[in-house]
């Protein structure tokens, strides 16, 4: 089984500090600097999904800001009436998108979160499960790997059909029974099935890196299949690290900032080892906190350059393939087909135009508007697991506007690929939750039937 290596010395020394309440040294604290430059103006209030559901003002972006900055300047405590609006907040970005200021909430709020675990362990069942996943699973893709075929087995074996037989199910939370019928038929993780490197067809256009991700490789392995295949057909080669570790995005959303930073350096270093154009990333989620990265080590001499070099090279896998090209596919696929922005892809990067563009040039593909199709859908990460009331009502709001008549949802991130596939089997509706490069492959993969036909 893989293993992280161990930091380095000049890893394990403290970051540089700034005193907080009480003369507590807060390593990482939100920099004045960002919570500053909030005026309170108010245009991020209607953004805001759980300032739209409580309407209370320290659940909005600036309230938010405001108890960063009271507890920069010591006027208020890292205690539970901080730490609740700050871990209730879904980091969807959609204030950052609203905001005339350019204040980067998201930042601020990772940050501030990782303030409220260094004063406010977790403690009990939570600090167990936590750990388990954040420190003992996720990290090692080995691992998420057999937690993977461990679920293939319970699908295919017949163990699953067993248990919603006799009602074991019922044992489990509700959003827990609802995430296990709309789970996808696990496949196999690429980095079990493909070389390191897989040849582009025909000449070589660029040398790109595919950064697999650890809940799109466990879970979504079709969807890395489809992405893959799509590069190579348009003359892509694709380098496949295999020391890359997960993106570290989930743990500082939790506030385990440590936990995140040794991930990043672990992931600067698989990749730039290799001689590549581009970093491409078919999850939106993780390619926001790939490009984050220098900010999440702008205190570590070390890699804070590695950090900017490594951001530079990533970029979404629909963008790139629209900046860089690609061929537009001849067959027909007939079908009626909606738009989900995910948060991190529209908000987090400012990719909107380009995933639409690629649908729409698909021949035979219906293209139907999805209005608000940037209000967050709930998922936000595992916000859906730790928030399940919250981001139950967010997605019955999202789901009151996906149009009726369309067949498919397309999106870019697995994350909102589970949750809209919850809210349509919670609807009764008869759609379908695909990532949007999934719809290109599939054109490709009808052309060439057609033309073995015709041949």
């Amino acid at each position: 089984m893989s293993q992280m290596p161990t930091d380095s010395a000049e890893h394990e020394k403290r970051e540089p500090v700034c005193v907080s309440s009480g003369n507590y040294l807060w390593p990482d604290p939100p920099s004045e600097d960002k919570y500053s430059a909030c005026v309170h103006c108010g245009m991020c209030l209607e953004a805001c999904p759980t300032y739209d559901e409580l309407g209370q003002e320290h659940q909005s972006p600036r309230g938010r800001v405001y108890l960063i900055k009271a507890v920069a300047e010591g006027k208020m405590d890292v205690n539970e009436a901080f730490a609740d609006p700050i871990f209730t907040c879904l980091d969807c970005r959609a204030c950052e998108t609203a905001c005339p200021s350019g204040v980067q909430v998201g930042t601020l709020i990772e940050e501030a979160r990782g303030q409220v675990r260094q004063a406010m362990s977790l403690t009990g069942w939570k600090k167990a499960v936590n750990d388990l996943f954040l420190k003992k699973v996720f990290p090692y893709p080995a691992r998420l790997h057999t937690l993977g075929s461990l679920f293939a087995f319970y699908q295919k074996s017949g163990l699953q059909k067993l248990v919603r037989k006799t009602g074991l199910l019922h044992l489990l939370p509700s959003y827990l029974r609802d995430m296990e019928a709309v789970m996808p038929s696990v496949a196999k993780p690429i980095m079990k099935t493909h070389p390191r490197i897989i040849p582009a067809e025909g000449p070589v256009r660029k040398r790109v890196a595919f950064f697999t991700g650890c809940v799109m490789d466990a879970i979504f392995g079709e969807v890395n299949e489809a992405t893959i295949r799509v590069l190579t057909k348009n003359g892509y080669e694709v380098v496949i690290p295999e020391d890359q570790r997960c993106c570290g995005a989930l743990h500082v959303h939790a506030g385990e900032r440590e936990e995140g930073k040794k991930l990043a350096r672990r992931n600067i270093d698989a990749f730039l080892a290799f001689d590549i154009d581009r970093i491409v990333v078919n999850a939106a989620g993780c390619g926001c906190a790939l490009k984050e990265y220098p900010e999440l080590l702008h205190h570590d001499e070390r890699y804070r350059e590695k950090a900017e070099t490594f951001a530079g090279k990533v970029e979404d896998v629909a963008k790139f393939l629209y900046d860089n090209g690609y061929r537009k596919p001849r067959a027909k696929l007939n079908v009626s087909v909606t738009y989900h922005d995910a948060c991190h892809l529209a908000h987090g990067q400012g990719i909107r135009l380009e995933p639409r563009q690629i649908l729409k040039n698909i021949p035979g593909v219906t293209m139907v508007e999805f209005p608000d199709a940037d209000r967050c859908c709930g998922s936000a990460g595992i916000y859906n697991l730790t928030h399940p009331e919250m981001a139950g009502r967010i997605l019955d709001k999202k789901m009151e506007n996906v149009p009726r008549e369309v067949e498919l949802i397309s999106m870019g991130n697995p994350g909102c690929m589970l949750q809209v596939a919850i809210g349509i089997q919670k609807h009764g509706r008869n759609q379908k939750a695909v990532h949007t490069i999934q719809l290109l492959d599939w054109a490709y993969q009808e052309e060439q039937r057609q033309t073995a036909k015709e041949g």
